[in-house]
């Protein structure tokens, strides 16, 4: 219970009321002494007057001091208190945008969702999906960073945000990237497109094919760039989150490119050489905050508003915060800051570092050889929001007791368990290292011999 000392304390309202009422008997008390003093002067004489009027001076500079003090504290600014967060969900976190959603990356668990699935157009966020599959491509071979890039006619006539490719120009494919990934340019976007699938429009089907394959069930796409005005070419703040969380799943490179604040490319065309410079969109990446800002994608044109994917990392917590249409591009910033904000905040994240260290040699019955190892097929994380303590995590390795041959490479060979306060959070599979074949005639004999050696 709060003593009231700390309730006056906490409260400059009640101090402002104590100090007034302090001055008012101050100010009696030296009332009723002045009279006292008047009363006493004609009779009082010598050191006795002056003592006397020593404490009225006294008292005075009493007075004074609980009167500035009193308006010093009135002068204070008061406490503003905060919105409570509820467990479970951000109830009392507030944003300007319609939809948005917070993300934790590594197992997708949504922490925040503001209309999330409400289909909007996503202007050049859309180039999200258009950065996946370049890095799709390099990953499988098609292209190499180092490939020269020929600008088409057809690129270079796209408006907007450009980085102003001319016909004929060349570019590397990471030169392209910097300039998609920085600068938004929807020239750079149609001349990868090109690049890749012949035309943008081949090149979209796979954006759409991609999207499908992720689930992202709202979503359709009609060019590559998001300069388009086509009503149809939509997507939802839960999907911005998917295919954000798998671009920096599955390529972090391109953290790389989009915590480049700016840089410069160099246009080399008929009318020579000059230097173009790149300043990047995402300007989270040079606000006050106390988390690192690592991306992601800025998009805005009159029909989409300002939208945002932003991605962040503290502590070993990543996290995704999915703006859609707020009313201007402070919002946008504003609104992703008080969502990573809230997610660092009640976010806490269990990791197994040491799954790729675990072996288990699980037996084989009627197999070429006895035994099979088994490893942990994939790591394991948790994510809670409710303040409980992760430390109490326990770790259960199950190996089956035996696997029949033939035996595949990557057969389930048992699980891992992972229990909190006694009840599972999670299951990971073991799985065999090699293949092993079914016994042959011969080991089946050379078995026989052996037992009867014994």
């Amino acid at each position: 219970m709060r003593t009231a000392a700390e309730t006056v304390r906490d409260h400059p309202g009640l101090q402002f009321s104590f100090y007034l009422e302090t001055v008012r008997l101050y100010r009696c008390f030296f009332f009723h002494i002045y009279v006292k003093e008047i009363n006493c002067r004609r009779s009082v004489k010598g050191e006795d007057m002056k003592k006397r009027r020593w404490i009225c001076m006294f008292l005075l500079l009493q007075v004074l001091w609980c009167s500035m003090t009193g308006m010093a504290v009135y002068g204070m600014e008061p406490d503003i208190p905060v919105s409570a967060v509820v467990s479970g969900q951000a109830q009392a976190v507030s944003i300007q945008a319609p939809s948005a959603v917070l993300m934790e990356a590594s197992t997708g668990k949504l922490l925040f969702e503001k209309d999330a699935d409400e289909k909007r157009s996503p202007a050049s966020v859309t180039k999200v999906m258009t950065l996946l599959l370049i890095f799709d491509a390099l990953k499988a071979g098609k292209i190499q960073m180092t490939d020269q890039v020929t600008t088409s006619a057809y690129a270079k006539s796209m408006g907007g945000s450009q980085v102003f490719l001319e016909e004929g120009e060349t570019q590397t494919v990471e030169t392209l990237i910097k300039c998609i990934v920085i600068a938004s340019g929807n020239d750079a976007s149609v001349a990868m497109a090109e690049y890749i699938s012949g035309t943008e429009e081949a090149f979209v089907q796979q954006m759409n094919e991609r999207a499908e394959g992720l689930g992202m069930t709202k979503t359709h796409f009609v060019d590559c760039c998001g300069l388009t005005e086509d009503p149809s070419h939509v997507t939802t703040a839960r999907d911005i989150a998917l295919m954000s969380r798998e671009l920096i799943d599955q390529y972090p490179q391109i953290h790389n490119y989009s915590t480049i604040w700016m840089e410069n490319i160099t246009h080399v065309t008929k009318q020579g050489t000059k230097e173009f410079g790149l300043s990047n969109t995402n300007k989270l990446l040079r606000m006050a905050t106390n988390f690192k800002v690592t991306g992601l994608k800025t998009g805005s044109t009159s029909l989409a508003k300002y939208c945002l994917s932003a991605t962040a990392e503290k502590d070993g917590v990543r996290l995704i915060a999915s703006i859609m249409a707020a009313p201007d591009f402070k919002a946008r910033f504003a609104d992703a800051q008080t969502l990573l904000n809230y997610g660092f905040s009640v976010c806490r994240k269990y990791e197994d570092r040491d799954w790729e260290s675990l072996k288990k040699a699980v037996k084989v019955k009627r197999g070429e050889t006895d035994q099979v190892e088994a490893v942990q097929e994939q790591g394991f994380s948790y994510v809670d929001v409710s303040g409980t303590d992760l430390s109490g995590i326990e770790k259960k390795v199950l190996p089956d007791n035996s696997l029949e041959a033939p035996v595949k490479k990557g057969q389930k060979a048992g699980k891992v368990q992972y229990l909190l306060g006694g009840k599972t959070i999670g299951e990971v599979d073991l799985v065999t290292t090699e293949e092993v074949p079914a016994m042959s005639l011969k080991k089946a004999i050379e078995d026989v011999l052996d037992s009867f050696s014994l």
